[in-house]
């Protein structure tokens, strides 16, 4: 008579699952692929800028003073037209127009690239590209596992679900952090190649790099909120194509029928709010309640949506979304 031991499975160690996941992680050809586009996408701002950008010459500064004085023969023509009807009001029609009310380089045909003035708003901008590129990852690294059904064989080998997730999480955040980190490197880079072919030679302001390494950092943050947002909410309906759906439709009609119907809801809205995380000193909402002022007109109410208001928002809608999928991937029935 013989006796069978049965063991159950033991489960991998947590340094055997996180270098596991983030062997997947690499392997994803999906997301090779966003990441050559990505790249792709910067090649072509570096051609454009380069075309967009230069050095100007004594000839370019003449051109650009000659049609300095077209504009003012004809914003001068106006005014005299403006002075024969109202009788000769300056106050109606404005003081006379002078030369030197216009800046040589906004008439130039190719213009400087200036760091000082152009950093902080290229930073954002590379931001928001690495934060929707960072939600088609999140989503895609989720919503793979479920449309293949891969994650219930994952589960045969680690079957606690709670330290599968949060490997995946862990490896999500990790990774994301360093693509909108090199999304920065990437401006920083193009802005470097700009200034030193095309630049305008204007010294810094002080505190310039300590700012702008500040807006770097909560681009990096919005770009691994995006991407747990897309993780999250792919974990929610298991689906990519659904996730996404829902992602456009909020974006693309949601807030834009609560500008319209419910204006007063615009300083919570998650672009506003995504737009005040990574906007130096956050950004400024005219909200237009209805209430009339003590002159009986209606005057819009500035709010002011902050750079630590936008990372509390934004951080608790992705817990909400991502706690909702976690409780339910723990409860569901997953075959």
């Amino acid at each position: 008579m013989s006796a069978v031991v049965e063991q159950s499975p033991v489960a991998p160690a947590r340094g055997s699952l996180l270098r596991a996941e983030t062997h997947r992680f690499r392997s994803r050809r999906f997301i090779h692929l966003l990441l050559g586009l990505f790249v792709l996408g910067w090649l072509v701002a570096v051609v454009i800028g380069l075309t967009q950008f230069g050095t100007p010459d004594a000839g370019d500064v003449a051109e650009a003073r000659q049609r300095i004085q077209q504009e003012v023969t004809v914003q001068e023509g106006f005014r005299q037209d403006c002075l024969e009807q109202s009788g000769g009001s300056e106050a109606a029609c404005g003081q006379p127009i002078r030369a030197q009310d216009f800046r040589v380089e906004d008439f130039l045909p190719r213009q400087p690239f200036d760091l000082a003035s152009s950093a902080r708003a290229g930073a954002a901008g590379f931001g928001a590209a690495a934060a929707v590129l960072a939600f088609l990852i999140g989503a895609t690294w989720i919503g793979a596992e479920w449309s293949t059904r891969s994650l219930v064989a994952w589960l045969f080998w680690a079957p606690q679900r709670m330290r599968v997730m949060g490997a995946k999480l862990a490896v999500l955040t990790v990774a994301t952090a360093l693509i909108g980190a090199a999304a920065q490197l990437a401006w920083l880079a193009m802005a470097g190649l700009l200034d030193a072919v095309a630049g305008s030679g204007s010294p810094l302001p002080d505190g310039f790099w300590s700012a702008l390494l500040a807006t770097e950092a909560r681009c990096v943050l919005l770009a691994v909120l995006a991407a747990l947002l897309g993780f999250g909410l792919t974990n929610l309906v298991r689906n990519t194509g659904a996730a996404l759906g829902i992602g456009f439709v909020y974006f693309s009609i949601v807030e834009t029928a609560i500008r319209i119907l419910k204006p007063t809801w615009e300083p919570f809205l998650l672009s506003s709010n995504a737009a005040g995380l990574v906007t130096p000193g956050g950004i400024t909402v005219f909200v237009q309640d209805g209430t009339p002022g003590p002159d009986g007109l209606v005057h819009p109410a500035e709010y002011v949506v902050t750079n630590l208001q936008g990372a509390v928002l934004l951080g608790g809608v992705t817990a909400v979304v991502l706690a909702a999928g976690l409780v339910l991937f723990a409860r569901r029935d997953l075959h």
